[in-house]
């Protein structure tokens, strides 16, 4: 590993001005004024996978933003390592809030400002300057790697599922490597085993055929917003435990040791009730804040539209209220089969009255590797000795639907190694990547690589 860490050491300037360039080219997928963005960043890395030395590099087409593919082949007898990642990024609003342009990368106190620069764009430049400097400075690699980046993860992935079906022959590996996720906190890496699942849906009560003077109708009909929050409040108990009659039935209780290992990370209630400035945290009887947030599936109301919102008073019986409900899932947990109970819920505990519609919309289904998976201790194993320090296996309260995919049409175990930290504004103003992670992260990676080296699958 000496000429690797060698080379990371002196082309490191050089790297971080590669980077910086892929950071200026505006990739949000979300708004189509900048379409012609995300394919210059495509682009982009499609010549960074050739410089890096990567052979049948391509980019392959979708009904949307194509996917970079590359790929090394040569090391004969062992394990294919695929590198996912994602090179759109979100929109940039409120752009008064940004200290620096969000799309011209500055470093300020070891940290690279810039939309994208933690989520996701670094952490995939890292992967690919790893192979690079591997390759360039031993001029081979211990494993086979396949790279597949795409461009509309901010969007939902919703042409991947797609392709990764199509090309389930170029895809085939023996594991995915993801750097999407992010550490506990500065000097502790975390390794993600788990990600929630995601169901939505968005309940509309609709009651007169217009907005009705409250004084000439008032008692006479009923109000769309008041069914609607008797709706709302049927969805839980007192204590926060959903009440719709099936949700819980296929929840696999949590393992022993899971729980021990939940425990064992450092946690303070007290200060997390300060961060949020809340008075207290709420949830579901016996189970820990960090079970909840992270192993337990939930059902949140994100959003209540209905009757007068302006200043002052207008006196009116609404002809129409509605919520949006999201719920973040755990193993064996369908999401299609969670709307239809929660549907049926709501049509159960709607008013006389008014009507009611339940419109379906997000799905995605939760992911679990097992915590002893081989493939998550050797990740272990190159975080302790890039960092000096032990790694926590967390799960993540979460959704990256992609991910569920992936295992499940390529048949491979899924590790999630993030080198990102929680404070560091992704999606929001301000965004910046640490850049002490961004060493010690391709550190990592190399290590890891020659750890996968030594499994079997």
């Amino acid at each position: 590993m000496e000429k690797y860490l060698s080379y990371l050491k002196k082309s490191r300037e050089e790297q971080l001005e590669e980077l910086k360039e892929l950071l200026r080219i505006p990739s949000i997928s979300a708004l189509s004024e900048h379409r012609q963005d995300v394919r210059a960043a495509a682009e982009w890395l499609k010549e960074a996978l050739k410089k890096a030395g990567l052979e049948h590099v391509e980019l392959l087409e979708t009904a949307g933003n194509p996917v970079i593919y590359g790929d090394w082949l040569h090391a004969e007898g062992k394990p294919t390592v695929l590198v996912y990642g994602h090179y759109d990024v979100q929109p940039v609003d409120p752009l008064e809030l940004w200290e620096t342009p969000p799309f011209e990368p500055s470093i300020r106190e070891g940290r690279l400002y810039a939309r994208g620069s933690s989520d996701d764009k670094a952490q995939v430049f890292m992967h690919i300057k790893a192979v690079e400097a591997l390759l360039k400075s031993t001029g081979s690699l211990p494993v086979n790697i396949k790279f597949c980046i795409e461009g509309e993860e901010e969007v939902g992935s919703r042409n991947l599922p797609s392709l990764l079906e199509h090309e389930q022959e170029r895809l085939a590996c023996d594991l995915l490597l993801i750097s999407d996720t992010s550490m506990l906190e500065k000097g502790k890496p975390a390794i993600c085993y788990g990600l929630r699942g995601l169901a939505g849906l968005e309940v509309i009560v609709k009651g007169a055929k217009g907005d009705l003077h409250s004084g000439l109708y008032g008692g006479a009909v009923a109000n769309p917003i008041q069914a609607l929050s008797k709706i709302l409040a049927s969805l839980h108990d007192d204590e926060g435990r959903v009440a719709v009659e099936g949700f819980y039935d296929r929840v696999e209780a949590l393992e022993e040791e899971e729980r021990v290992s939940m425990a064992s990370i450092p946690f303070s209630q007290e200060k997390l009730e300060q961060e949020l400035g809340v008075p207290s945290l709420f949830g579901e009887a016996g189970y820990s804040p960090v079970e909840r947030m992270w192993a337990r599936p939930t059902l949140e109301i994100n959003g209540i539209s209905g009757g007068f919102q302006g200043e002052g008073t207008k006196t009116v019986i609404p002809a129409k209220a509605s919520a949006k409900i999201t719920c973040r899932l755990v193993s064996n947990q369908d999401p299609a089969e969670i709307q239809q109970l929660i549907a049926q819920h709501v049509r159960k505990y709607t008013p006389k009255g008014v009507f009611v519609e339940v419109m379906l919309t997000d799905q995605g289904h939760p992911f679990v590797t097992p915590l002893h998976h081989p493939a998550l201790q050797a990740a272990a194993k190159a975080y302790e000795t890039a960092y000096g320090a032990t790694a926590a296996f967390t799960r993540m309260g979460g959704s990256i639907p992609i991910v569920e995919a992936f295992g499940r049409i390529l048949q491979a175990p899924v590790v999630l190694m993030g080198f990102s930290l929680p404070e560091e504004n992704f999606h929001a103003p301000n965004e910046f990547f640490t850049l002490d992670n961004y060493d010690k992260g391709l550190v990592t990676i190399g290590y890891y690589l020659q750890e996968v080296a030594k499994l079997a699958f």
